[in-house]
């Protein structure tokens, strides 16, 4: 039997820090991996196909800054999103940076920050739901997540859908992440307006680019 389907919403939105059902945030290993953009409610992927985010592992981050006091560390991963222009020759872009958990102990709320001509800019971000969906006899098929991400100097806040395989999600299980990050959504104002009027698939066509 499938997993059920959970999403949670932005806590920008959110009336409770506290989500019902309780929210489990993914692990660094779940994350640490390459995966497909396969819907998106951000315009810029509308001119591009072959969107992908890999996660790397980096060491963690202490944010302490004198002798006096400390706090925890903070998970690190590192971010490359990498995609191909839909026009001319379909040249292969690259956007480096850094994610830092928010808060120690927490993977599913991140700050992001650009590397190198990209230092200045940051943004943040959260994964709303997650999980695997596995064959009749067990084995694993693949993977999904929903990600939320606040407005940057550059981009409009949003929502992606992501997938570990290269071809994107199975016809069924996006319906079905779809369907729940409708309903999670709606009602939601400008979230709600976002899944309803902007979220669209991006193109993926085989084989990607390689750097």
């Amino acid at each position: 039997m499938s997993n059920p389907i959970t999403i949670r919403l932005p806590s920008k939105y959110a009336s409770s820090p506290n989500p019902d059902p309780p929210f489990t945030p993914p692990t660094l290993a779940f994350l640490h991996r390459t995966w497909s953009v396969t819907h998106s409610t951000l315009k810029m992927w509308r001119s591009a196909r072959n969107v992908r985010i890999t996660y790397g592992p980096l060491p963690s981050s202490s944010s302490s800054t004198s002798s006096s006091s400390s706090s925890p560390s903070r998970e690190r991963v590192s971010d490359l999103v990498e995609y191909e222009s839909l026009s001319g020759a379909g040249s292969l872009k690259r956007i480096a940076g850094v994610d830092t958990a928010s808060s120690a102990g927490d993977t599913g709320v991140w700050d992001w920050r650009g590397s190198g001509l990209l230092f200045f800019v940051g943004s943040h971000w959260e994964v709303l739901g997650y999980g695997e969906r596995a064959g009749p006899d067990g084995e694993l098929v693949e993977r999904w997540v929903v990600t939320w991400f606040a407005p940057t100097v550059f981009t409009a806040e949003g929502l992606d859908v992501y997938s570990d395989r290269k071809e994107g999600a199975s016809e069924g299980l996006v319906e079905e992440v779809l369907a729940e990050l409708g309903r999670v959504c709606k009602g939601q104002g400008k979230l709600g307006e976002m899944v309803e009027r902007d979220m669209r698939e991006v193109k993926i066509e085989l084989p990607w680019k390689e750097a």
